[in-house]
C-alpha cells in the first residue's frame, strides 16, 4: 500500500513542473484587454466630459443628469450654477450633473 502512495505522489510531483510561461501569456493579454475595452474608453469620456463642464458659459442651453433641460443664467462658483427651467423657476446645480450641452434653441423646439 505505501508502495502505491509513494507511485501517486511520484507522478503529481512530475506533473506539477509544467511550464508557467502560458498563464503569465493569458494573464498579460488579459491585462491588456481590460486596459483596452474598459479603462482607457472611460478615460477617454472623464477628459471628454470635464471639457464640456469647463465650456459652460452663460446663455447655454444644456442637459443634466437628471433630464432637466434648461438655460444657464448665472455661473455661481467654480462648481456652481444657476440654470433656469421656465420664466419663473431657476434652480441651482452642481456643475458635475451637467450630461450635455444643447443646440441653441432646444428649449423652444419643446415647447
Amino acid at each position: 500500500m505505501r508502495v502505491f502512495f509513494s507511485n501517486i505522489s511520484a507522478s503529481m510531483d512530475y506533473t506539477n513542473q509544467s511550464n508557467s510561461y502560458p498563464i503569465f501569456f493569458m494573464l498579460f493579454i488579459f491585462i491588456l484587454v481590460f486596459y483596452f475595452l474598459i479603462l482607457r474608453p472611460q478615460q477617454k469620456r472623464s477628459k471628454e466630459h470635464k471639457h464640456i463642464v469647463e465650456s459652460i458659459s452663460k446663455g447655454e442651453e444644456i442637459l443634466t443628469t437628471s433630464g432637466l433641460i434648461g438655460k444657464v443664467v448665472k455661473i455661481n462658483s467654480e462648481d456652481y450654477i444657476t440654470l433656469s427651467l421656465n420664466s419663473s423657476t431657476e434652480v441651482i446645480i452642481k456643475r458635475d450633473f451637467i450630461s450635455n450641452i444643447l443646440p441653441k434653441g432646444t428649449i423652444d423646439g419643446l415647447k
